[in-house]
């Protein structure tokens, strides 16, 4: 039956793709695993004697991050670090690395463990890379689209008014495009999609008000909001309270409960201070769009054509378990998804 040190004798030496290394309190190296060798290109013989210090790059050098990693360890029980790692043959290798303080023969050690993640580093680079450049290309795209639809509709004799809502709602997605691309395509804060969405209609002062708890919206449902907010502040600005001074707008979001189990998101545009308010004669491509677009999301939008202000009211449930694909509780201190 195995020892204990026999045990991580030979745990050591078969975990090649980690490097486990020990070092004394001021980062000599004591010992070098196997898996260190294959991962560094440094032998026992040329890593032991030696300083940590020598997997280091220049300006991690520079910035004194041994010294940092070292005092992190001894200070907080545990320094993890994600960094760029020099091999012997001087190429660079991306690590994952944890050190902790132990006690050793009554003294104190420490025990350094890194794992190699050079192709998992390349290959999310490499991503990044193909998302920008398509994130680029899409958004040329969206520019030559809007410049070919304004000619066309221009030739065509189409009324000023019409283009100006096309080149409007073409702008509102560019907008929103730019927010997602910031974030990967993997989400979106509430906030800087509404911001963005209404900042063409904040023009000498701020007449539009936000507020909310931080919310991270699902791509899809970003484009939705975005697109129901430019519908609302482009008829708010033509008939509603952003026609006139002293017009003001509210937008404003909660995270509500029914009573029985399930949870909503509730945001809500408020507009007052504007012109008397009538319903429309006929329904027009705003009410339109936003009684549709919020239905991949099992949402819906209110419209209240109340005297004193339009109101807008929009629902979305919130899922608890996670489960449903496009709103979901976040494990994320940046707040709720949906």
């Amino acid at each position: 039956m195995l020892t204990d040190p026999a045990l991580a004798a030979l745990i050591i030496e078969n975990a090649r793709d980690f490097a486990i290394l020990t070092l004394t309190p001021d980062g000599m190296i004591t010992s070098w695993s196997p898996g260190a060798e294959r991962i560094t290109g440094y032998t026992p013989r040329a890593a032991i004697g030696q300083s940590v210090d020598i997997l280091l790059t220049a300006p991690d050098l520079a910035a004194g991050a041994g010294a940092l990693e070292i005092s992190t360890a001894f200070n907080r029980g545990r320094a993890e670090d994600s960094r760029w790692h020099v091999r012997r043959d001087k190429e660079w290798f991306w690590a994952n690395g944890v050190m902790v303080p132990f006690q050793h023969a009554g003294e104190c050690a420490l025990l350094k463990i890194m794992r190699d993640e050079t192709p998992a580093k390349l290959a999310a680079e490499h991503r990044i890379l193909l998302l920008n450049e398509l994130n680029h290309r899409i958004k040329n795209t969206l520019a030559t689209v809007q410049s070919v639809t304004e000619q066309t509709l221009r030739a065509g004799g189409v009324a000023a008014s019409t283009r100006q809502s096309l080149t409007g709602r073409l702008m509102a997605l560019s907008k929103v495009h730019d927010v997602l691309t910031q974030e990967s395509w993997a989400s979106a804060d509430l906030a800087e999609v509404v911001g963005k969405a209404v900042a063409p209609f904040q023009v000498a002062e701020p007449v539009i008000g936000i507020s909310g708890p931080p919310v991270r919206l699902s791509p899809n449902l970003a484009v939705a909001i975005s697109l129901a907010l430019h519908e609302l502040a482009t008829n708010a600005n033509k008939f509603g309270a952003l026609n006139r001074p002293g017009g003001r707008v509210e937008v404003s979001w909660t995270d509500a409960h029914d009573g029985v189990g399930q949870r909503f998101l509730n945001f809500l545009w408020r507009e007052s201070g504007g012109p008397p308010v009538s319903p429309p004669e006929r329904r027009g491509f705003g009410a339109r769009l936003l009684s549709r677009v919020f239905a991949d999301a099992r949402g819906e939008a209110r419209l209240d054509f109340a005297a004193s202000g339009v109101c807008c009211v929009i629902t979305l449930p919130l899922s608890e378990d996670g489960e449903t694909p496009i709103l979901k509780v976040a494990q994320d201190p940046r707040g709720l998804a949906f």
